[in-house]
């Protein structure tokens, strides 16, 4: 294992599996990439405890879109959480906010003691809030071991600046896990912040279905080209993350 750990998010079994064959550390499980992102299915998750042994950490996300949620959704997560828990969850994946863009401390809190004591990691929701340093003290305040961050940007090129300010931040009170279109050549200025400890790539490389037929009048995306694509790993990107962690 590298001195810096390297996360992958993955969103079928191919690429979990992948993943785990070229040395990524540990798996952020989810459905929905689209989205950016939901809450895997229990049977996705008891399959790949049975054959990977490396942790994963679970997405708990209701829903795309925003990340303010009723009192119903918040129950949806909580059973998910105890759920997925019972199955075999290394750690989970969430984080709430108010409609004004506030850290949600109520619902957080709600949701960490359904994790227990598993790792959770508050994900990019902070991206989404109106104050990134704000939102950093709420998240350390909270308890969760690490934050998923773009600086507040679409991606890590963009918000590299801001990502360094909550390293320095943050210092080893929490993990700030830079992720988001993060690419290799971000890893040696982020590394020399001091403070990186873990890293999110997604590594992934669009890869032709076994499927063969296609029924010309029939589409289920915007982008056809998906229905015979699955995303799996590229072992050249993971080699590369590989050479500077």
């Amino acid at each position: 294992m590298s001195s810096i750990l390297i996360e992958a998010p993955v969103f079928n079994v191919q690429a979990a599996m992948e993943a785990a064959e070229q040395g990524i550390d540990r798996l952020e499980l989810c459905a929905n990439f689209p989205e950016g992102g939901e809450t895997p299915s229990a049977g996705m998750l008891r399959f790949l405890k049975s054959e990977l042994d490396l942790p994963i950490f679970v997405m708990i996300r209701p829903r795309g879109g925003d990340f303010v949620y009723s009192s119903k959704e918040l129950l949806v997560m909580k059973h998910d959480i105890q759920l997925l828990g019972d199955l075999g969850a290394d750690g989970f994946v969430f984080g709430v906010l108010d409609a004004q863009g506030i850290v949600n401390e109520s619902a957080c809190e709600f949701l960490l003691r359904a994790a227990g004591s598993k790792p959770c990691t508050f994900h990019r929701a902070i991206d989404a809030s109106a104050n990134l340093q704000d939102s950093l003290k709420k998240i350390m305040q909270l308890g969760f071991q690490r934050v998923l961050t773009s600086g507040g940007k679409n991606s890590l090129s963009e918000g590299l600046d801001q990502v360094l300010e909550l390293l320095r931040l943050a210092q080893d009170q929490l993990i700030v896990m830079p992720g988001g279109g993060l690419k290799p050549a971000h890893v040696p200025i982020l590394k020399a912040s001091g403070y990186l400890k873990e890293v999110h790539a997604s590594c992934k490389q669009a890869k032709p279905s076994s499927n063969q037929y296609t029924n010309p009048e029939l589409s289920f995306s915007s982008t056809p080209l998906d229905y015979s694509t699955i995303f799996g790993i590229d072992p050249a990107v993971v080699k590369e993350f590989k050479s500077v962690l």
